[in-house]
Parts: C-alpha cells; structure tokens; sequence
C-alpha cells in the first residue's frame, strides 16, 4: 500500500514537532535503524489489522510514535510483509490449478 506525499509529510512533520518538544521522544526519533517509510507501513499494517474504518488524527500520530518508540517494530513489519505476499501467491497457485482444470 502507497501512500500520498501529503500524508507522508504531515506525519514526518508533527514527528519533527514532536521532536523538538520532547527530549525524550527525540532520541526514538533519532533512531538509525527507524525511518519515515517504513513508520507510514507500520500505520497502514495497524490500521488494516484492526478492523476500522475511521481514525482521529492524534491515534495515527500515536501509531507513527509507538513505531519509532518500539525497538522490535521492524521484524514486525518485515513478517507482515511476508504474510501478505504469502496469502497472494496461495490465491494466485489455487487459481492457477482452478484455471488449468478448465483448460484440459
């Protein structure tokens, strides 16, 4: 899932905010192993594994700072990954053989 620069941006620049404001969250910000790309992944794999359809914007700021606060996030990330790419290809191979049953 992509998304907008627009929104990229709002969420890199309250985090900046944040940052300037909060000596303590400037350190998981500063963090060499975090980025904003993969913050941006980290909302979209929450928000989709919960079901809702609406966020205020302080709970999508909330998910880009525990991202960055949380050291394990990207094995997270990464097995989420995994699993969606895994889902497609068995849909893809059962629809493989359904196809190829027609075919004969």
């Amino acid at each position: 899932m992509k998304s907008t620069e627009h929104f990229k941006n709002t969420i890199k620049s309250h985090l900046e905010q944040r940052a300037e404001n909060d000596a303590l969250f400037a350190v998981s910000f500063g963090k060499t192993n975090k980025n904003i790309d993969d913050c941006i992944t980290y909302i979209f794999n929450t928000v989709k594994k919960s079901g809702c359809h609406g966020f205020t914007d302080d709970e999508v700021y909330s998910m880009a700072v525990h991202y960055y606060d949380e050291d394990n996030m990207g094995n997270k990330i990464l097995w989420s990954l995994m699993a969606s790419i895994s889902k497609t290809i068995k849909r893809l191979e059962s629809k493989s053989s359904c196809l190829s049953e027609f075919s004969r």
